[in-house]
C-alpha cells in the first residue's frame, strides 16, 4: 500500500540524516578544524550535497523499494547490486543499534539506575519492539510515528540555535578557540566525518513502493532535508563554538552550550532533545531498514521469507522482525568499536556506486528520471572524487568483518545469479 506522502519521506529524510551525531559533533570538529570548524561543517555539506543531488536523479527513476541496491544492480548488474546492497543493509545495521544503546546513555542522565544491567535490558526490549510493533501494524502508522519524532527533535535544536544566534550577536563570542592551522589531513578526517553526519539520507529511498508519489517525492524530501541539515548543523556549530569554552573536550557540546545560554532548563531541554533524537533515527530506520531486505527477496536476490507481506497489515513482517532482532542484538551486546570504520567504507562504496549511476543510467534508460540534475555527469565526477580522497581517510579496523561482507555478498550472487529479477 502506497501511504508515504511527500513530508512523511522528507521527515523520514532528515531523521535519518539527524540522528545522535548532532549532539557529539560539534567537539568532534572544533578539535580537528578549530576556528574554521564552521566553515568546515558548511563545506561538508556543501560536498555532501554533490552525492545527494546524484541520488536525486538516480531515485527519480524508480518506483520499486531497494534504494542503492536497486540503482546498482539495474545500472551494473546483479554482482555490483548485491555488494552495494550488503554493505547498505550492513551500516544500517550497526548505527541504529549505537542509537539504542546512547538512548540509555542519555536517560541515565534523568534516571542513574537505567544503565544497569536488568534496567538497560528491558528499556531496550521495549523501545526496538516497541517501535517495531508499530512498524509490523502499517507503514502510515510507522511513517507517522518518525514524522512527530522529526518535529519533536528539531525544536529543542532550533531552539538552541536562533537563541545562541541572538546571544551572539549581541554578546559576542565568550568562548576561548585554539587558532588551528589545519592541514589537508586534519580537513580530509573533517570530511569523512561530514559524510556521516550529513549521510543516511539514502536509507529514506528504501521504501519507495510504499511512497505515494515516489519519483516526484524522492527528489523534494531530499533537497529538503539536505538543506535543513546544512543550516541546523551550520547554526548549531556556531552556536557551540561562540559559547562553550574548550569546545574540543566537552562531552556533551549543544547541552554545555544551552546551560550557558538558557540556564539548566536549557541544557536538559537538549537532554531531552538528544533522547527525542535517538528514538526518532531509531524510528526512521525502522521504517526504511527492512525494507533493504524486502527488496533484495522481491528481486529475488534473498529467500523469498524476506519479501513475506502480512496478510492483514500489508507490512514486510518477516524483514521487520529479523532487523529488530539484529538491531537488539547489538544494542543488548554493545560492542561497536569497529562502527565508525565499518560504517565508513560501507557508505563510501555505495555513494559511488550512487554516483557512477547517475550517466549510466542516462545511457541506459533515456528520458526515465522524473528529475535531471543539471551538469549532472560532473556532480557524478567530483561526488566519486569526494568519496575516493576520503577513502583514504577509513580506519580499516574492521577489515575482517567487511571483507566477510564482500564474501557473503560473492556467493549470495553465485546462488540467485541464475535467478530472473522482477521488473523495476
Amino acid at each position: 500500500m502506497r501511504a508515504i506522502g511527500r513530508w512523511g519521506l522528507t521527515a523520514l529524510a532528515v531523521n535519518t540524516i539527524v540522528g545522535s551525531g548532532i549532539f557529539g559533533l560539534p567537539s568532534l570538529l572544533a578539535g580537528s578544524l578549530g576556528r574554521a570548524s564552521v566553515l568546515g561543517m558548511l563545506l561538508g555539506g556543501l560536498a555532501s550535497g554533490v552525492i545527494l543531488a546524484c541520488f536525486a536523479e538516480v531515485a527519480s527513476y524508480f518506483t520499486v523499494a531497494g534504494g542503492p541496491y536497486l540503482y546498482a544492480k539495474v545500472a551494473f548488474g546483479r554482482f555490483t547490486g548485491l555488494q552495494a546492497g550488503w554493505m547498505f543493509w550492513l551500516s544500517r545495521l550497526a548505527a541504529p543499534a549505537a542509537n539504542a544503546n546512547l538512548f540509555v546513555v542519555y536517560l541515565g542522565e534523568f534516571w542513574p539506575h537505567a544503565k544497569d544491567p536488568l534496567p538497560r535490558l528491558i528499556i531496550l526490549t521495549v523501545l526496538v519492539w516497541g517501535l517495531a510493533a508499530i512498524n509490523l501494524r502499517g507503514v502510515r502508522g510507522g511513517a507517522q510515528v518518525s514524522t512527530v519524532f522529526t518535529v519533536a527533535k528539531l525544536l529543542p535544536l532550533l531552539t538552541v540555535g536562533i537563541a545562541g544566534a541572538w546571544f551572539l550577536l549581541k554578546h559576542g563570542s565568550i568562548a576561548d578557540v585554539p587558532a588551528l592551522a589545519p592541514g589537508p589531513g586534519a580537513w580530509l578526517q573533517a570530511g569523512l566525518l561530514m559524510i556521516f553526519a550529513y549521510g543516511g539520507y539514502e536509507a529514506a529511498l528504501t521504501p519507495a513502493s510504499e511512497a505515494k508519489n515516489p519519483r516526484r517525492d524522492a527528489v523534494f524530501a531530499l533537497f529538503a532535508a539536505g538543506a535543513l541539515s546544512i543550516v541546523i548543523y551550520t547554526l548549531t556549530q556556531w552556536v557551540a563554538l561562540g559559547t562553550v569554552h574548550d569546545l574540543a573536550h566537552s562531552a556533551r557540546p549543544l547541552a554545555d552550550a544551552a546551560r550557558i545560554i538558557l540556564g539548566s532548563t536549557g541544557a536538559r531541554l537538549v537532554a531531552i532533545g538528544a533522547l527525542i533524537s535517538v528514538s526518532g533515527n531509531l524510528a526512521a530506520n525502522m521504517v526504511v531498514v527492512p525494507r533493504i531486505t524486502f527488496a533484495l527477496a522481491q528481486q529475488r536476490d534473498f529467500p523469498s521469507i524476506f519479501a513475506a507481506v502480512h496478510s492483514r497489515f500489508r507490512t514486510p513482517y518477516f524483514s521487520i522482525l529479523v532487523f529488530a532482532l539484529l538491531t537488539w542484538g547489538l544494542a543488548i551486546s554493545g560492542s561497536f568499536a569497529w562502527n565508525v570504520g565499518l560504517s565508513a567504507f560501507a557508505r563510501l562504496f555505495y555513494y559511488v556506486a550512487g554516483c557512477v549511476a547517475l550517466p549510466v543510467l542516462r545511457k541506459k534508460m533515456p528520458g526515465g528520471a522524473l528529475f535531471r540534475l543539471p551538469g549532472g555527469p560532473w556532480f557524478s565526477m567530483i561526488g566519486v572524487i569526494i568519496c575516493g580522497a576520503l577513502f583514504t581517510r577509513v580506519d580499516f579496523g574492521g577489515s575482517l568483518i567487511l571483507l566477510g561482507t564482500i564474501l557473503a555478498a560473492t556467493l549470495n550472487w553465485l546462488v540467485v545469479r541464475g535467478n530472473k529479477p522482477t521488473a523495476v
